[in-house]
C-alpha cells in the first residue's frame, strides 16, 4: 500500500466526519441555506489563494522535471476551480474581493504557508493532500445519491474524473517525496482536522 494510501486510511475517521457534516450534506440534498454557501464561497476563494502559493513553493523546491509538469498541472487546477467560484460571484452575487477570513480559514492558510515556507517537500505536499483527496472523495459520494440542482455544480465539479486525476497526481508526488515520518503522518492529520474547521465555520 503507498504512503499515500496509508494516510487517508489512517484519517477516515475525519474524512466520515465530513462528510457526514450537514453543511456537507445540506451541499447534495439542497438544503444548505444559501447564505452558508455564499460565505463558504468567499471563504474558500481567500483559500485557493494560499492554496496556489503553496504549490508555488513545491515547484520552486521541485527536483525534477515531472516535478515542474505536476505542480504546474495542479497549480491550473486551482484556477480552474477559482473559476468556479467566480461563476458564483453572478448568480449569487458574491464578491470575491477583500475577503476578511474566518478563524478557520486564516487557520487553514497560515498552517499550509508556514509548512510551505519552510522548505521540506514532502512535509508541505503531506499538508495539501488532504484538501485535493478529500474533495473528490466528498464529490464521489455525493454524487452517488439524487442531487438537488441547487449546489450540483458544485458536486460536478470535485466528483468528476479530471478532479480525481488531480487528487491521484498530487498523491503520486507524495510518495515520491515523502517519508513515513511523524511530521508527515502530522502534517496530513493537522490539514484533515482543519477541512473540517472549515466547513463548520461556514454553516
Amino acid at each position: 500500500m503507498s504512503l499515500a494510501q496509508q494516510l487517508w486510511r489512517a484519517n477516515a475517521d475525519w474524512a466520515d466526519r465530513i462528510l457526514a457534516h450537514p453543511f456537507v450534506q445540506g451541499l447534495g440534498d439542497g438544503s444548505l441555506p444559501v447564505a452558508a454557501f455564499k460565505s463558504y464561497v468567499a471563504q474558500d476563494a481567500y483559500f485557493l489563494d494560499a492554496f496556489a502559493r503553496a504549490y508555488a513553493f513545491c515547484l520552486a523546491h521541485g527536483t525534477s522535471r515531472d516535478d515542474l509538469f505536476g505542480f504546474s498541472e495542479l497549480i491550473a487546477g486551482v484556477l480552474e476551480e477559482l473559476k468556479l467560484h467566480k461563476s458564483y460571484t453572478e448568480s449569487l452575487q458574491v464578491s470575491l474581493d477583500g475577503v476578511m477570513p474566518l478563524p478557520a480559514t486564516q487557520a487553514y492558510v497560515d498552517f499550509l504557508l508556514d509548512t510551505a515556507r519552510r522548505g521540506d517537500l514532502g512535509e508541505t505536499i503531506a499538508g495539501m493532500t488532504p484538501c485535493m483527496r478529500l474533495y473528490a472523495f466528498l464529490g464521489q459520494m455525493l454524487a452517488k445519491k439524487d442531487v438537488a440542482p441547487a449546489y450540483a455544480d458544485w458536486v460536478k465539479t470535485y466528483s468528476d474524473p479530471g478532479f480525481e486525476a488531480l487528487a491521484v497526481r498530487l498523491e503520486g508526488l507524495l510518495d515520491l517525496h515523502a517519508v513515513d515520518s511523524p511530521a508527515v503522518r502530522a502534517n496530513y492529520r493537522r490539514a484533515m482536522e482543519l477541512e473540517y474547521g472549515f466547513f463548520d465555520a461556514n454553516r
